[in-house]
């Protein structure tokens, strides 16, 4: 009797697993939603022309969220449509009209990787450019982003020298230097007021032969001066005073210098034999 029930029991259980198994295939779920997970469901697609025009709608709304998923969306659906390039291209510009520098970056390095020879290559890479530009940091910090921006800007220059953005990319590479020069002046003055005059001599004279055309080549003059005064090279400091008039000569920098020499009854002079003889 025992088996009889058993067999019983396990004929019941057949029974009621077979009718499950055919209503999920009737009603066309799949097993998991038994187990609370969801069902996917496919996306819908939409014509790329009509995904593009929709975008651009919401840009020129500012809706620079809501735009950004349907470019996405566009570029899910439709990766190799002629509207890909320049739902990428519209990527870079969100990015950058929503002050989003580091995915400025990402997505004009991506849009220069797919289409390096597009007509708007110059654009994107001007954008990364600028992106670059905008993160630059006070003299007193690292000024890595100040860098990476003036290697942007002068491949514009080199592989764009006709673009648009070749102009533009030249006066800010100008003010980019600029910056790198204030960096150098800033330690420069450190090392200075710590008496380590040969460190910052070497920080001044990258200023005066890396960075000729920034605003503190003449400071950096003054201070070699001082510094090579402060060490008794007295050759070196004569010829950076002389350098300083004879180039700035009416600047408060080298009246300083020269104030300097004339208390130890020295005159600017340039004196042959050092790195400063030649400028």
């Amino acid at each position: 009797m025992g088996i009889e029930r058993m067999l019983r029991a396990l004929k019941s259980s057949f029974r009621l697993t077979s009718v499950l198994l055919l209503a999920l295939a009737l009603s066309g779920c799949s097993a998991f939603s038994l187990f609370g997970e969801k069902k996917i469901v496919e996306e819908e697609i939409i014509p790329a022309e009509e995904l593009y025009d929709k975008a651009i709608s919401q840009v020129e709304d500012q809706r620079y969220l809501s735009a950004q998923k349907t470019f996405d969306k566009l570029e899910r659906q439709h990766p190799y449509s002629e509207y890909s390039e320049r739902s990428r291209l519209m990527t870079v510009y969100i990015a950058a009209r929503t002050g989003q520098y580091q995915k400025t970056i990402l997505a004009a390095d991506r849009f220069l990787a797919l289409y390096p020879s597009s007509q708007d290559a110059p654009y994107a890479m001007y954008m990364k450019g600028a992106a670059q530009y905008n993160q630059m940091k006070d003299i007193t910090r690292d000024q890595q982003t100040a860098e990476d921006a003036i290697a942007t800007f002068q491949a514009i220059i080199n592989n764009f020298p006709n673009s648009r953005y070749a102009k533009d990319a030249k006066e800010r590479i100008l003010i980019a230097k600029d910056q790198l020069a204030g960096k150098e002046m800033s330690v420069g003055r450190y090392y200075l007021g710590n008496n380590n005059y040969t460190a910052a001599i070497n920080r001044f004279r990258t200023v005066v032969e890396d960075h000729q055309t920034s605003t503190h080549v003449e400071e950096a003059l003054l201070r070699l001066t001082e510094a090579y005064l402060a060490l008794g090279l007295v050759n070196e400091a004569k010829t950076a005073a002389a350098v300083l008039g004879h180039n700035y000569p009416s600047s408060r920098w080298y009246e300083d210098a020269y104030k300097l020499l004339q208390k130890q009854g020295l005159a600017p002079e340039v004196e042959s034999g050092n790195w400063l003889s030649n400028r």
